[in-house]
């Protein structure tokens, strides 16, 4: 599987920004795929998560209410959709994906075993 982030970008405190994950070489069928992001000096911590077959959707506490995410099969891309931005929310994202995470484990970079290249967000206050 090879993901591919996009739609990273400068944007202001307050507004939004879609990512884009675009999945190839294989569909998401059963599969789990997740956003992260690392911020310049800091751990990869989970931002987001959603299991394709049934859709069910998970968020870090701090971003709960402010993002969502979604899955298009026709495309075989997930969406990452950031309201409200705020300045902590400067980072690299990446997608990721694995088949079949226990929610256990979905918060856990380490349970995921495709990543993407990372798309960068900067976000001005």
């Amino acid at each position: 599987v090879q993901l591919q982030a996009s739609g990273g970008g400068l944007a202001q405190a307050g507004s939004s920004l879609t990512l884009s994950c675009a999945a190839s070489g294989r569909t998401f069928s059963q599969y789990t795929v997740g956003w992260f992001r690392q911020a310049p000096g800091k751990e990869r911590e989970f931002v987001s998560a959603i299991r394709w077959s049934g859709g069910s959707t998970y968020f870090a506490d701090s971003v709960k209410g402010r993002f969502t995410i979604s899955r298009d099969n026709a495309k075989n891309t997930v969406y990452l959709k950031m309201n409200n931005l705020e300045p902590e929310g400067t980072a690299v994202y990446y997608c990721a994906a694995n088949p079949q995470i226990i929610i256990t484990y979905m918060s856990s970079p380490n349970a995921y075993r495709y990543w993407g290249q990372g798309t960068e967000v900067t976000v001005s206050s």
